[in-house]
């Protein structure tokens, strides 16, 4: 009986242990996965329900003892016998459920408001814009290998602190529908603003004005693309070719819609085969600069944040 008693204690002792960590795993997740965060906090219920019941059966022990005795004596009566009622609520116990179910709920309502206004913004609206930047003459009638220096508002209602840069080049024609390429200014090493290695035509620059805010596109033929901070350097399809950049240029999906071109959301290159229209784009999901996407060293990176 000590001996059970004791591995009661190591028992009771592990609840505060395994709800310290299901709680850390929940806030992890609050920044990793939605899936970690339902799982962390339903091992949280868990424990939690098995550390409050596992304290009322420590503290009430004669509640157990009161129960075996009913289940052992009942079989030795004579006489047809009625199942036992389980013991009475005390005044105590009640008292002491309904301040810890109270103090639960309270913490619940106290909690949950502040940690979804504190964490809620950054999952919101990620990777799903759409940015108008304008008629597709804009882009198509310029000399070939033209990129349009492109600057538009990711976010109209966030006016010019959402300011993009992208570098458009018009392709040509793939299956009978316009191809561009759409190339962020975003260095894949730390996330200064790369520039484009050739002139820029600010004579030609035109001014408009988008449902998405103001735009303006400006002719530059680079033969590639250099960051002034560092010294990466990529060619014209986005490539690294020296410096400490990690990987290719990040580029941005796009779509037509009545004759406008529409910018859609970021995605992250390993390389980029061929050129124009018939590139062979390597895509991963949006990673941040610094971060390896498409050899060993990705494994460094297993899980990306949201973007």
């Amino acid at each position: 009986m000590q001996h059970s008693g004791r591995d009661n204690g190591i028992a009771r002792s592990l609840w505060p242990f395994g709800f310290a960590l299901a709680a850390a795993a929940f806030l992890v997740g609050l920044v990793l996965s939605w899936w970690l965060v339902a799982i962390a906090g339903g091992v949280c219920v868990l424990i939690g329900a098995g550390w409050i019941a596992d304290s009322i059966r420590s503290k009430h022990p004669h509640l157990l003892e009161e129960t075996v005795e009913h289940q052992v004596e009942a079989p030795k009566a004579a006489a047809p016998v009625r199942a036992a009622a389980g013991p009475a609520m005390s005044r105590s116990r009640f008292l002491e459920a309904g301040t810890l179910g109270l103090g639960a709920v309270m913490g619940g309502a106290l909690t949950v408001p502040a940690v979804g206004f504190m964490v809620a913004p950054a999952f919101q609206s990620q990777g799903k814009h759409d940015a108008n930047v304008g008629p597709l003459d804009n882009f198509t009638g310029v000399p070939e290998g033209t990129f349009m220096v492109t600057t538009f508002l990711l976010r109209k209602d966030q006016g010019d602190v959402s300011r993009r840069t992208v570098y458009v080049r018009y392709n040509g024609e793939l299956q009978s529908q316009p191809s561009f390429t759409i190339i962020s200014n975003r260095c894949a090493h730390l996330g200064c603003p790369v520039q484009p290695s050739g002139p820029i035509d600010d004579a030609k620059k035109v001014e408009l004005t988008t449902d998405n805010g103001p735009v303006s596109l400006t002719p530059s033929q680079p033969a590639g693309f250099g960051c002034p901070c560092h010294g990466g350097a990529y060619d014209a399809e986005g490539n690294r070719t020296a410096g400490p950049p990690v990987r290719g240029l990040d580029r941005f999906e796009y779509s037509i819609i009545d004759g406008e071109l529409h910018i859609g959301k970021a995605y992250s290159v390993g390389t980029v085969a061929g050129t124009g229209a018939d590139a062979r784009i390597k895509k991963f999901d949006l990673a941040a600069p610094g971060q390896h996407v498409d050899d060993w060293e990705w494994w460094l990176y297993p899980v990306q944040p949201p973007h």
